[in-house]
């Protein structure tokens, strides 16, 4: 694989473009992250709003039933709860699916959490288009731009199962609301125990130096923008990728230096075009480097039913999307 300029310090899945890649959910890794943190941490507790077995937060409820709350169909409630909670010392992990949490219950996390500057961290799962047949009212694409705009929230995108799990217990230690944002379906598995993750850096998975494009990637769509720098690597386009785990704050510094020697910057995410990963990136290049951009995501429409690979696809959101968004960029610098 080395031929194909993967970053050897990122330490990733050595079966990468292997055919029959493990795939797990992303939202397992939480589960998994909530247990250890509520080992570490005594104070860790988690609320669910009906949906402990689909956001795997059950892990938790079975070994610390006396840290659990069942909060029922009460997404807002459960917000109020889980900031009276962090008020009294408590770490409350609060979850639903992101439609819901932080869907119907925006206006409580901003007033009783992030107003009030409380501990809270927050779990959107089921998250983008790859929820799949659950149609376009449970496909959250606008959770990322509602979350990042509120002051004193971060917000975390990981990429895959083991990242999740080591975002959790991250956030379990770092003071003040987080949100983390879960997908639904198994996703490949392109991390390894060895990988590093730290809240509020982005990491280099490919390429370095001087590149056509540089592209930046959040959730389970890195492992296809990973497949993508391949492909344009035959197609002699080099490219530089970038894992941005953390959307708020960006890691200034690594993005910054991603884009210094490349032509374009291409943006990729299961999110609506505006707000959310591609806005900040624009965001930060229109004060440091303003140069062209192009970004792969859900273009200002809804989800539709379907099988999740046939949505990835059907929304230009794959490996084929991605090379072919980078070539029309491209073409258009000639």
């Amino acid at each position: 694989m080395s031929e194909y300029r993967l970053r050897t310090e990122a330490h990733l899945n050595p079966h990468l473009f292997d055919v029959g890649i493990v795939e797990e959910p992303i939202r397992k890794g939480y589960g998994e992250g909530l247990l250890l943190a509520g080992k570490e941490n005594e104070h860790v507790v988690a609320l669910c709003a009906d949906l402990k077995e689909s956001t795997k937060t059950d892990l938790f409820a079975k070994e610390y039933p006396q840290r659990f709350i069942e909060m029922g169909i009460g997404e807002q409630n459960m917000a109020a709860v889980a900031s009276g909670m962090a008020a009294m010392g408590k770490i409350p992990f609060m979850t639903s699916y992101a439609m819901f949490n932080p869907g119907r219950n925006w206006e409580q996390i901003r007033t009783t959490i992030c107003y009030n500057d409380q501990n809270v961290k927050i779990i959107g799962s089921h998250a983008g288009v790859s929820v799949g047949p659950d149609g376009g009212t449970h496909q959250a694409l606008e959770d990322i731009a509602l979350m990042r705009v509120l002051p004193r929230m971060t917000v975390i995108v990981p990429a895959d199962a083991i990242e999740a799990r080591k975002a959790t217990r991250a956030a379990a230690q770092h003071k003040g609301a987080v949100y983390i944002r879960l997908a639904r379906e198994k996703s490949p598995v392109i991390s390894t125990d060895d990988t590093p993750f730290t809240i509020g850096s982005a990491s280099l998975l490919w390429g370095g130096g001087a590149a056509n494009v540089a592209l930046f990637a959040c959730g389970g769509l890195v492992y296809q923008a990973l497949r993508a720098a391949r492909t344009l690597a035959d197609m002699n386009i080099s490219s530089t990728v970038v894992n941005v785990s953390t959307i708020k704050p960006l890691d200034k510094k690594t993005i910054l230096d991603a884009v210094k020697d490349a032509r374009a910057v291409v943006t990729v995410e299961e999110h609506q075009i505006n707000g959310g990963l591609g806005g900040a990136i624009a965001e930060l290049l229109a004060n440091f480097h303003p140069m062209r951009m192009e970004m792969v995501a859900v273009k200002d429409q809804f989800g539709q039913s379907g099988e999740p690979k046939e949505l990835i696809h059907e929304y230009g959101l794959d490996e084929e999307g991605i090379v072919q968004a980078t070539q029309n960029l491209l073409s258009r610098l000639c």
